[in-house]
């Protein structure tokens, strides 16, 4: 140290880099040893303005024609002039980035763009879904509580009545039935309850119809439509079998009316003979007449005690 420059009187006052100065280099500055520490640096130290750029080394070797000088470092290695940041420890990471053109190896191939672009639509696409079947759900949800709300039928639903119910109203639709009391009587025909088993209200039957013009007659009305029925005669033998003629609106049929001993009844025994039979007939829509009378070539000993219709020609 000179007289008047003690020096720097603190660590803060010493500079470092004081030697790249004139008034530093007269005050004894001395560059670092080392090349400021950085691991293979050059210490080549220069004034400021003296480093010449683009110039061609001095001991370059003149290459032969046609080749290409060796240049002093290799790719290998680090070059003595310049040592990059991120070849030290602890400095930058070398960022890649893909060149222009796309083409060389896997390592230069940019990001997978497309492959982004699928999986961003696919994950579009579930949640577009997922969404559109929350809404069906919900639909659904509200078409099952409108379902249970208001069960009971309107009115009008209520006075339609439907097919099952009107054929089973159909099929028990009750046609016409008289007693014997209500018929109509002729020739010796009269009524009597002495025999037991009459079906009848009151046990009444119509007796001495076992003579020739004898007669009992049902003017029937309220028939629904025309077209076929079934007529049905109650009766009782005494344990042999009879008949009869059936007249129609004044027509007779050319079938007798059978009144057999469907029972089996012993000969003379009225009470054990109560039966019934039937036959086939075309009646009008509304009021028709039927009689049941003994004829010339009829056997008519029997007792009569009800007369009914059925719908069509069924039997029993």
């Amino acid at each position: 140290m000179t007289p008047g420059n003690n020096g720097a009187s603190t660590p803060e006052d010493d500079d470092p880099f004081g030697y790249l100065y004139a008034d530093g280099q007269a005050n004894g500055a001395q560059p670092p040893s080392g090349g400021y520490g950085y691991p293979n640096s050059v210490n080549r130290v220069r004034a400021v303005g003296t480093r010449q750029y683009g110039q061609q080394p001095q001991n370059a070797q003149t290459a032969p024609h046609g080749q290409v000088p060796q240049q002093q470092g290799s790719y290998s290695q680090p070059n003595a002039h310049y040592a990059a940041p991120e070849t030290l420890p602890g400095g930058a990471q070398t960022a890649h980035h893909a060149g222009s053109g796309g083409g060389g190896g896997r390592g230069g191939r940019g990001p997978n763009t497309k492959g982004l672009l699928i999986g961003a639509i696919a994950v579009v696409a579930a949640v577009v879904i997922g969404i559109g079947v929350a809404m069906l759900g919900g639909d659904k949800d509200k078409d099952d509580a409108s379902d249970k709300v208001g069960t009971s039928p309107t009115q009008s639903e209520e006075s339609k009545p439907s097919p099952s119910a009107s054929k089973a109203g159909a099929a028990k639709q009750d046609l016409p039935k008289t007693d014997a009391k209500t018929l109509r009587l002729g020739g010796g025909a009269t009524v009597a309850q002495d025999v037991k088993g009459a079906q009848s209200k009151g046990g009444i039957y119509v007796t001495g119809f076992n003579q020739v013009g004898s007669s009992v007659t049902w003017t029937v009305n309220g028939i629904p439509k025309s077209g076929k029925y079934t007529v049905y005669v109650g009766y009782s033998v005494p344990g042999k079998d009879q008949n009869g003629t059936l007249t129609v609106n004044s027509t007779p049929l050319k079938a007798p009316v059978d009144l057999k001993n469907w029972t089996g009844a012993a000969e003379g025994d009225y009470e054990k003979g109560w039966t019934k039979t039937y036959n086939y007939v075309q009646l009008n829509k509304g009021t028709n007449t039927i009689e049941l009378s003994c004829q010339q070539g009829n056997q008519c000993d029997a007792l009569i005690d009800q007369l009914w219709l059925a719908e069509g020609w069924v039997k029993s």
